[in-house]
């Protein structure tokens, strides 16, 4: 997949776009990801995105933007996997967010856009100021294709990054996997911890998410992917870990069930599979490791369960 930096980097065929955020590339994202790719090779044109980098609201509001679902590196894989081509990160900045609505088109048409595909509440340009409607006015005279898609519903309500982050924040990863259409995850480097986890009898793998806030936390059966064919099990905490630090920096540490191995270095990817239970700040190190030990259980009996019931 080629990716770009801005407008004036990108070069190559002319292309079939798609703008947006794409926060945790939910299951409305991917039918609109999918529509492009499908009409971009009926056309023969690239099947590009446009998304930014950073967030809007993160650049005009830092303090009160929502937590964010997707780092940037797990969004590109699935638009990878699911046959985008091109992607152009546009970096959010005063100059960007100053474009007009019109002008924005015009950099888009210069660069090679034929087809322009979008979400039914996509807005753009300086003060939002751009909608569907101007769309219309300037794609015949332009020279670009223009298509709608509507909203996509789960259960009678419609699949948005808002609702995939309040269900992650309720813990409910049957109702984000119902909006995802795959189990929540999140990748990153195996780094160096403090090594707290070996000391109580449960080493754990650190890795280094690579977004500041996550939408949720507390202890997780995961699967853990990147290391191995398959998928091993494990129990993950993600949050400040209040026992044993003052920090209120999240972190995501993974406990691998009958695993024993160096890992560090290696980019792997967490699949939240369900949450055991909210953090909790213990008086004394001792009984820490008596609850991560029953939550370990948890885990063993979850993931037994389960190969169960695949069986």
């Amino acid at each position: 997949m080629l990716i770009s930096h801005g407008f004036s980097s990108r070069s190559g065929r002319p292309f079939a776009l798609t703008i947006g955020n794409f926060d945790g590339v939910h299951a409305g994202h991917q039918r609109l990801l999918a529509d492009l790719v499908m009409n971009a090779h009926a056309s023969n044109l690239a099947a590009c995105v446009m998304t930014f980098e950073p967030h809007p609201r993160e650049y005009f509001n830092p303090r009160s933007a929502p937590s964010r679902l997707t780092s940037l590196r797990d969004k590109l894989s699935v638009m990878s996997d699911m046959g985008v081509e091109e992607v152009i990160i546009l970096p959010f900045n005063h100059d960007t967010a100053a474009i007009s609505a019109i002008n924005f088109v015009e950099r888009l048409v210069y660069i090679g856009m034929k087809s322009l595909l979008v979400g039914d509440d996509f807005r753009f340009g300086a003060r939002r100021a751009g909608d569907y409607a101007l769309l219309e006015s300037l794609a015949s005279p332009m020279g670009f294709g223009l298509s709608r898609m509507p909203s996509v519903m789960a259960s009678g309500v419609r699949i948005s990054s808002t609702t995939l982050r309040q269900a992650l924040e309720k813990g409910d990863l049957t109702k984000a996997r119902e909006l995802l259409g795959r189990p929540y995850s999140m990748s990153g480097r195996v780094v160096a911890g403090q090594r707290i986890g070996r000391t109580l009898g449960f080493p754990t793998a650190n890795v280094k998410m690579n977004i500041n806030v996550p939408p949720m936390s507390g202890i997780f059966a995961v699967q853990f992917h990147g290391i191995s064919e398959k998928p091993l099990p494990g129990a993950a905490s993600l949050g400040t870990r209040p026992t044993v630090t003052h920090s209120t920096t999240p972190v995501l540490e993974v406990h691998l069930i009958d695993f024993k191995g160096n890992i560090y270095g290696n980019i792997v990817r967490v699949e939240f599979m369900r949450k055991l239970r909210d953090e909790i700040k213990y008086s004394n190190l001792g009984l820490l490791a008596e609850q991560i030990h029953r939550d370990v259980e948890e885990v063993r009996d979850y993931f037994g369960q389960l190969n169960e019931s695949v069986t």
